[in-house]
């Protein structure tokens, strides 16, 4: 067993302290696809939900199933359909999908009543609440398709969720839905997570995927990550991919987290259910694992023009008198407005910062990173910083550095490390100022 030295644990459990203050009393709804139960992970996922829910996160699971059913089906020697990335339930499917569901829901429920010691549900008390919480509708014919028992979430009991998670419980639902004539409908565990997310205007939506997200380039498997997305880049980017077909297609979750942030929850995330520990490093760490999609409707976090140029000497001029940054004048600004991304909130500038490149030596400097006074500890500021690491890697950088005399410490919680003064690019090291002795502080970016 690897030993838990105090000078690496102390400070990476204050470094998660803010996201444990967070979340306490949100509401996540987190789901599960079938094929990460079929690989295994089903304990290591239940232990997390867990710890979520010892933070005093209120949780609503929902299972996928794909996989389990087919397999049912395949025992039988019944043939499977699909189409527009649906199954066509059949009274053989059905039957085989509500045997599927009751399986993996006594599975889920059992892994939840462990209590062995030395693992992470030691002394964990958890309850799990399962009913009829969906009314569903059948998917009817599509196109000619007559898909028979599938069906569409038609409501979401809402008011019953919330009473079962607000005393402590967590709601476990399955991809299934009654009609008010009580006839059962194969639903798909996306529509169901969703829908919830939405009737319950949850804090968070999280998929649990074969997917690791949603990469920089669809097309390149080997691209990077993209951590986060604005609503409106994640709509651009649907709309230029092809219709999905299957899981493992990237259109097919984002479109549900497109569909949940236009219904109101703040934040969607698509995540690897193979990377071990994906749910609590994209809750409790800064970069967090998969893909984020925000509803960024309250505010504009974008590129600067020419129009912003007031705003932002408003915004970073008490900053300028205090000597937190250096003075820059009107003149400067108008002719970098293009290396600046701001933050607008109402018509008014909140947050902005610029990005200077050194291609030459694969690094660009972020200065003027400022939020208002009125809005610090919202997160502007860390927005801002995602943005820019955004452009830089568009830009083909492999890091960025900043100078600073005061804000160290917000910066190396944020992946930057100190370095000499001597590591700056040249034509950078020539203009750096002797006197004022500012720190640099290096992130590269992945």
């Amino acid at each position: 067993m690897d030993l838990v030295f105090p000078h690496t644990f102390v400070p990476w459990f204050r470094s998660v302290a803010p996201y444990i203050h967070a979340y306490r009393g949100k509401t996540f709804v987190v789901a599960m696809a079938g094929e990460g139960i079929a690989a295994g992970r089903l304990n290591a996922f239940v232990q997390d939900v867990a710890i979520l829910h010892a933070m005093g996160i209120k949780l609503v699971l929902v299972h996928g199933f794909r996989p389990q059913v087919s397999e049912q089906l395949r025992a039988k020697g019944h043939p499977e359909h699909f189409s527009h990335g649906l199954r066509i339930t059949d009274a053989v499917a059905l039957d085989c999908a509500q045997e599927a569901a009751g399986q993996l829901r006594f599975e889920i429920e059992a892994a939840f009543s462990q209590g062995l010691p030395n693992t992470p549900m030691a002394n964990a008390t958890v309850r799990v609440v399962s009913g009829n919480f969906l009314t569903a509708r059948p998917v009817g014919i599509v196109d000619g398709v007559n898909f028979l028992h599938s069906g569409i979430v038609r409501r979401v009991d809402a008011a019953a969720i919330r009473r079962a998670i607000d005393i402590g419980a967590i709601v476990l639902l399955s991809p299934f839905g009654f009609s008010p004539t009580g006839e059962a409908f194969n639903l798909t565990m996306e529509d169901v997570a969703t829908s919830t997310a939405i009737a319950l205007q949850a804090d968070k939506l999280m998929f649990l995927t074969e997917v690791p997200g949603v990469r920089e380039d669809p097309r390149d498997a080997e691209s990077a990550i993209d951590t986060e997305l604005a609503l409106a880049d994640a709509r651009r980017l649907l709309a230029a991919l092809p219709d999905p077909t299957q899981p493992t297609d990237t259109a097919f979750y984002l479109r549900h987290c497109i569909k949940a942030c236009e219904g109101g929850v703040e934040r969607s995330h698509i995540l690897p259910f193979n990377a071990d520990g994906a749910l609590l490093t994209e809750v409790y760490t800064h970069d967090g694992i998969g893909t984020m999609v925000v509803d960024e409707k309250l505010e504009s976090l974008r590129e600067a023009s020419s129009d912003d140029i007031g705003g932002i000497l408003q915004l970073i001029e008490p900053f300028e008198r205090d000597g937190t940054l250096v003075k820059r004048d009107r003149t400067e600004i108008e002719r970098d407005i293009d290396h600046y991304t701001v933050i607008e909130h109402d018509g008014v500038i909140f947050g902005c910062a610029a990005l200077y490149p050194y291609p030459e030596a694969h690094t660009g400097e972020m200065a003027a990173l400022t939020v208002s006074n009125s809005v610090q500890g919202q997160g502007d500021g860390e927005r801002i910083l995602k943005r820019v690491e955004q452009r830089a890697r568009a830009a083909g950088l492999t890091s960025i550095f900043v100078l600073t005399t005061r804000t160290m410490h917000w910066f190396i919680k944020r992946g930057f490390v100190q370095v000499d003064a001597d590591w700056l690019p040249e034509a950078r090291k020539r203009k750096y100022n002797w006197d004022r002795r500012s720190l640099v502080l290096v992130k590269k970016l992945a």
